[in-house]
């Protein structure tokens, strides 16, 4: 059950959920969020990379609800950790629906934890440059 009423971290992202998304259910496809939160992350951790940065693992995975086709997805990130190589992210995605009778209701569908690590133009791990 989520009992959160408001989403943790900043708004990295907004879409708006499309027919071409969907599963054979006709809910959005879990693997379109998740391509979601990782874009979002990744925004939030190339900011503090200061560059390039590749995804390495994801933990902590949940899907909580489903998202319909026209409900606009939103994607928040708060850094969890910069260690030498890497940047850890926590994601939420929440949705607002606006096509539905719920719409402005805003409810938390989905989280993960998601770890990046500096890349430099070899495509190795670099060190995170702290800002001058």
């Amino acid at each position: 059950m989520n009992d959160q009423t408001e989403p943790k971290g900043d708004v990295l992202m907004r879409t708006m959920a499309m027919p071409a998304d969907t599963n054979a259910n006709g809910d959005i496809f879990g693997g379109w969020i998740m391509s979601q939160m990782d874009l979002g992350g990744s925004l939030l951790a190339n900011e503090v990379a200061f560059g390039r940065v590749g995804t390495v693992a994801v933990s902590e995975m949940n899907f909580s609800r489903p998202v319909k086709v026209g409900d606009v997805v939103c994607t928040h990130g708060e850094l969890i950790k910069v260690g030498h190589t890497s940047i850890t992210v926590k994601v939420e995605v929440w949705v607002k629906p606006v096509l539905t009778p719920q719409a402005g209701a805003r409810y938390k569908v989905a989280q993960a934890q998601f770890v990046y690590v500096a890349i430099d133009d070899n495509g190795r791990p670099r060190a995170v440059q702290a800002p001058l």
